[in-house]
């Protein structure tokens, strides 16, 4: 094992702490008694996180490698939880800023302050040569960037979960809130399978590789024991929040033109081209890294259920018990 002293007295700087993961995961390394330093633009907003005890934030408002490494001093250890799932524009350069120049910024940081370990989140199916859609292909070259740390020394662990969910997510509950709008739900490539994994897994994995030495120059896959269509999950989404909706699954070309429509014109991007790309692969596990961890992820159904009750209105929720 690595030495538990050497962790705890190196701070650990969580890029992407004010984040859905992030959140959590400062929470759980506080408890764990981690100094934690937190990067962030709107210090006011993220003031909760500083219940952790630990957890320190600091103001950061550009991606390069002086800003990066004014503020890693002291840190020991560095945890990258930042990405995006759409961008302004649609050159591919808002996630080549968000994914890949972050990755060269921060490896140039760590170099040039001897920080010996990064902790890389990043996505199932992510790859430089092979993804799809933007995303995928800058979460593959940061990943490339971040493995070719080893030539300065900087040894790594990468993750690349499914789509992760969780209690104030961004998953279930956007399609609890779409479901909620209207009738009908048009879904565009209802047949794309994920492995959905359970967001205090993954906090879990991080914070046991932090001091398993096994964990060191590795790639995990993480998912949960369920593999299910977007549609099935969509369809369990509106079952348990009682709602009686029309799931509408769209045809390929139908659902590209709801995409370029959703990208173009509708502001927001609550869904756009290049997530349409990125769903023409399944997010599942070829070897789940889980099992590796000795970490046995939530089942979804179970799981999803009390997080969906706990945030469904008390009228609907007794209009569905009572059958009306």
């Amino acid at each position: 094992m690595l030495s538990r002293r050497a962790n705890l007295d190196s701070r650990i700087c969580v890029l992407g702490g004010t984040g859905f993961i992030g959140q959590r995961l400062c929470h759980r390394l506080a408890q764990a008694g981690y100094d934690i330093l937190v990067p962030t633009r709107n210090p006011a907003r993220d003031r909760p996180l500083l219940a952790s005890p630990g957890v320190q934030l600091r103001i950061y408002n550009q991606v390069d490698t002086k800003s990066l490494v004014r503020l890693m001093q002291q840190c020991g250890t560095v945890i990258n939880l930042v990405g995006i799932l759409n961008e302004r524009g649609h050159s591919g350069k808002g996630f080549e800023r968000a994914h890949v120049a972050l990755a060269e910024s921060l490896i140039e940081a760590c170099a040039e302050l001897g920080i010996r370990r990064v902790v890389q989140v990043s996505a199932l199916k992510a790859s430089a040569e092979r993804g799809p859609s933007h995303y995928l292909r800058t979460k593959g070259q940061a990943e490339q960037i971040i493995a070719a740390g080893r030539q300065h020394g900087i040894h790594h662990t990468i993750f690349q979960p499914s789509v992760v969910y969780g209690p104030h997510d961004s998953f279930l509950n956007r399609f609890g809130k779409l479901l909620q709008l209207s009738p009908l739900l048009p879904l565009p490539k209802p047949t794309a399978r994920f492995a959905p994994v359970h967001v205090d897994d993954v906090v879990n994995a991080i914070t046991r590789a932090l001091t398993d030495e096994k964990a060191i120059d590795q790639t995990y896959e993480l998912c949960g024991p369920d593999t299910l269509t977007l549609q099935q999950i969509v369809t369990f989404i509106r079952d348990t929040l009682g709602l009686k909706r029309l799931i509408i699954p769209l045809p390929d070309s139908v659902g590209f033109a709801q995409a370029f429509v959703c990208d173009y014109l509708v502001p927001g991007k609550p869904f756009s081209l290049d997530n349409f790309r990125s769903l023409t692969v399944a997010s599942v596990c070829s070897k789940n890294g889980f099992a590796r961890l000795g970490i046995k992820p939530r089942e979804f159904r179970a799981a999803a259920h009390q997080i969906l009750d706990a945030r469904e209105p008390q009228l609907t929720r007794i209009r569905r018990i009572s059958g009306r």
